[in-house]
């Protein structure tokens, strides 16, 4: 028998971080309100209502609070057991959730689908929660992020260990939705620049954000001597005015159930107009 691979991420250190947002205060997480206000802000142009909705997720309280006034019998799921219990979540991994099929017209995840350890899984579990013509939304921080970070930490001195996350880029993210059978998917990208003054602010930034390593076995902590240095190569990458800009690259996603109803591509070669026609030149 085929061994099974080792976790690339702790569901136990997971379930430890967001528990441990749930302690700072909400203003601390600086992603969250950009990535709530940009989802309503997509979920508003959608022409239809959804009555039973599931929300990855209890940190920010301004997705359950926009969907419940909007009339949706909401469902949260939630990896911290503490932040669980404190909101009437569901506790448990979005890889692993366990809940009736088609129990829902729309799930939104802001954020974490990245650092779980089967991506195709959890979507294939998402799409099967999801009622015929239903709707996945949601966002998380993907590939070209953190750059200057990355070039801190690969820094003359500092042992060569992995310390941070793969990232998935944006023709990853479509594949995705694609082969696990979510029609008409979008996916877009919003770079977000941040300029910190030093290296340990940024660090507090993606412990708040819940953006902490969680790869698994957990990296030796960093010596002293490595803080330091990688601390001076994130500075030496400052603008004249001291600060240096980080890029977050918050790429958006979204994908249907498939329904009878939903609009499809026309089939290959039923055209009736000549593309060689329409590229002459008018008289």
């Amino acid at each position: 028998m085929p061994e099974t691979p080792a976790p690339l991420f702790s569901p136990a250190r997971h379930r430890a971080q967001r528990d441990r947002m749930a302690r700072l205060p909400a203003e601390a997480n600086f992603l969250a309100p950009i990535i709530a206000e940009t989802l309503l802000d997509r979920l508003s142009m959608v022409t239809r209502d959804f009555s039973r909705a599931l929300l990855i997720g209890a940190h920010d309280a301004a997705l359950a609070d926009h969907l419940r006034a909007a009339g949706t019998r909401l469902t949260i799921l939630e990896a911290g057991p503490r932040l669980a219990a404190e909101s009437s979540a569901i506790p448990g991994e979005a890889d692993a959730v366990d809940l009736p099929f088609a129990s829902f017209d729309l799930i939104v995840w802001p954020g974490g689908l990245d650092s779980v350890n089967d991506v195709p899984g959890a979507l294939l579990r998402l799409r099967a929660l999801l009622a015929p013509d239903g709707l996945l939304l949601g966002a998380f921080v993907g590939d070209g992020s953190l750059q200057r970070q990355r070039r801190a930490v690969m820094a003359e001195g500092v042992r060569p260990i992995a310390r941070l996350h793969p990232q998935i880029d944006l023709a990853a993210m479509g594949n995705l939705l694609q082969r696990t059978g979510f029609t008409m998917p979008v996916v877009d990208v919003e770079a977000l620049t941040v300029r910190y003054g030093d290296w340990f602010a940024l660090v507090r930034d993606l412990r708040a954000a819940g953006l902490a390593s969680r790869l698994s076995p957990a990296p030796p902590p960093l010596t002293r001597e490595e803080a330091a240095r990688i601390a001076a190569a994130f500075a030496a990458q400052a603008d004249p005015d001291g600060r240096v800009a980080e890029q977050f690259r918050l790429i958006h996603f979204s994908g249907w159930t498939p329904h009878p109803d939903q609009p499809r591509p026309a089939r290959r070669g039923s055209g009736t107009a000549s593309l060689a026609e329409a590229l002459k030149p008018k008289r």
